[in-house]
């Protein structure tokens, strides 16, 4: 009996974000969900205020594949006083009044970036009491749970349940192909090979998204994390078909370029 465990999620929905380091008024995605973004899912599904330690969470080593990578939405705004005033600058005169812009600026321009129809699997390993309650968390969260913000729900259920110990790479093959319907409709192989990248200690890759703190007061600083990128292959549910003599079939197209886009 190990005292470790493996959490599986899924994180899918029409849209979602994982912000990095960029602020104001270009807010970015990376092209995976981020061990920032996954922690603080967890926290809200605990019901942890914003100020609230989240050590045990950091120790937990995080695995992501990607079975459906979706595509990149921008959201672009523009933002005006209705009664032609100057908008109001970040800076507050010392009666702790905001103060107008300097010189007068009228318009505020915003972007957001988003995830279109992006399907991954999160694998989290760790302390299996910890994973335990986690679990039972995301079940019947505390917080309403979102993928990245507040205006990005999950579609379906996002706990697929808790494996027995293994390693993320394991883990991650282990669990059944969760693209939409549409694009399983599209691929006539039995086998994908979907891209995951898994935090590892030897990996030769760095990511600088591990939160020290989600209080808003103090703000966030990024850690470091080693990764390293993999392939794992899951089965499709279909079965194999007879190829055509001398030519690539359904079964067996050869090579893809346009396998990560999706298509």
């Amino acid at each position: 009996m190990t005292d470790h465990a493996v959490l599986v999620l899924r994180l899918a929905a029409p849209l979602q974000s994982w912000g990095g380091p960029s602020r104001y008024n270009r807010r970015e995605t990376r092209p995976q969900p981020t061990k920032s973004g996954v922690l603080g899912l967890l926290a809200a599904a605990e019901g942890r205020t914003r100020e609230a330690s989240i050590t045990d969470l950091v120790d937990l080593r995080l695995g992501v594949r990607v079975d459906q990578p979706g595509s990149l939405l921008r959201d672009y705004h523009t933002a005006g006083d209705r009664r032609g005033l100057p908008l109001p600058s970040a800076k507050v005169n010392a009666k702790g009044v905001q103060t107008k812009t300097s010189p007068a600026k009228y318009t505020s321009v915003t972007q957001r970036f988003y995830l279109q129809d992006a399907v991954f699997i999160a694998a989290l390993r760790g302390p299996a009491p910890l994973l335990e309650r986690l679990e039972h968390a995301v079940r019947h969260p505390f917080y309403p749970l979102s993928l990245g913000r507040r205006s990005c729900p999950p579609t379906g259920p996002v706990s697929l349940g808790l494996q027995d110990d293994a390693e993320l790479p394991d883990a991650l093959a282990a669990v059944p192909w969760q693209a939409s319907a549409h694009r399983r409709r599209q691929v006539q192989t039995t086998e994908v090979h979907l891209e995951a990248t898994v935090e590892d200690p030897a990996g030769d890759q760095v990511a600088v998204d591990v939160p020290d703190t989600y209080d808003l007061k103090t703000g966030t600083l990024f850690g470091r994390r080693a990764v390293r990128h993999l392939w794992v292959t899951v089965s499709t549910g279909r079965q194999a078909t007879e190829p055509a003599s001398g030519k690539a079939s359904p079964a067996d197209p050869g090579h893809d370029p346009f396998a990560l886009l999706g298509w």
